[in-house]
């Protein structure tokens, strides 16, 4: 199933839980894995916590700290940070299924990462 988030900023987390959770359940699947996966080479995917959007904030202050825009990097097109992060945190997501509910810790969500918006992006959810 392809999914379609909007990003508005440059650098962005968004909470995807509930968005894969419904396809999960629509899809009927009882009990399995579920893949989920960003087709973009500057956009990724990570599960961390959803509870507290501060721990959001902070992945992405770290990351612009670790990989600045500003750096000689050689690709023309000018996005070379958003290409490493997305590098650095990966573009997909393996979910365990049970119940027809996805297995996640208490304090658990699935972020999409988009490190060269704002755009329009998929993301691929696929069920094992």
């Amino acid at each position: 199933m392809e999914l379609t988030v909007k990003t508005f900023a440059q650098t962005e987390l968004i909470d995807i839980t509930a968005t894969v959770q419904a396809a999960v359940s629509k899809e009927g699947l009882q009990d399995g894995l579920c893949m989920v996966f960003i087709p973009h080479t500057t956009a990724a995917v990570t599960i961390n916590e959803a509870a507290d959007p501060g721990v959001a904030a902070d992945l992405l202050m770290v990351l612009n700290q670790m990989v600045p825009w500003e750096a000689p990097y050689r690709h023309a097109e000018g996005n070379s940070p958003a290409h490493v992060k997305a590098t650095l945190v990966g573009t997909s997501e393996l979910i365990p299924v049970s119940g027809s509910r996805l297995v996640l810790g208490t304090w658990q969500g699935i972020f999409f990462c988009e490190f060269d918006g704002p755009r329009t992006r998929k993301v691929i959810v696929k069920q094992f």
